[in-house]
């Protein structure tokens, strides 16, 4: 074995501590029961899931914020004001919910740490810019979908949404096509 994956894996064990971490859910049943979850968000709100309109209506308060007038004269922030309580909007509490059950669940797993995961290849450093360059790309193609992956991927392909199956193509297109000049970081 590469004595740096040993450095990195022993790393990992002390992080997690002398617990052994359970294992890992089974994927078919885990989307199995996310689909629920879908089925669920639909009867009761009448769509389905996403975030996009969660950062939304905190970037909407913010802006609130520095220029109330502002709100009232642009069509995208009034759409997430919410009557003046933008912090209201449910998707926001999807977010809060999804942070919260992930740390429960690493818990429960006995996996949470504060670690960062990377290759052997790559520092810590550039690991995180990577993983904010990337996040603030996928935000921004999220705004210009109309939808991040959960709204896209997940709520517009179960209802067989022909823009969102497209851009399920093209999602899996391009990480295939971008793995080869990424693998450093995970090889």
């Amino acid at each position: 074995m590469n004595t740096s994956i040993q450095r990195q894996h022993s790393a990992t064990d002390r992080a997690i501590g002398a617990r052994q971490a359970k294992p890992y859910w089974n994927p078919y049943l885990a989307g199995a029961l996310l689909g629920l979850v879908l089925l669920a968000t639909y009867l009761v709100t009448g769509r389905g899931l996403g975030a996009t309109a969660g950062f939304a209506a905190v970037a909407t308060w913010l802006a609130g914020l520095a220029t109330p007038a502002h709100i009232q004269d642009s069509i995208v922030h009034l759409k997430y004001w919410n009557d003046g309580a933008p912090l209201l909007n449910w998707t926001l509490f999807v977010l809060i919910g999804a942070l919260v059950g992930a740390a429960i669940s690493g818990w429960q797993g006995r996996r949470f740490s504060f670690i960062v995961e990377r290759g052997p290849r790559i520092t810590d450093g550039q690991r995180l810019a990577l993983a904010f360059a990337g996040g603030f790309i996928a935000a921004c193609g999220a705004k210009l979908a109309k939808g991040c992956t959960s709204g896209q991927a997940l709520t517009g392909s179960s209802i067989l949404n022909a823009g969102s199956l497209a851009f399920l193509v093209a999602v899996f297109v391009a990480a295939f096509g971008l793995a080869y000049f990424v693998r450093k970081e995970w090889l």
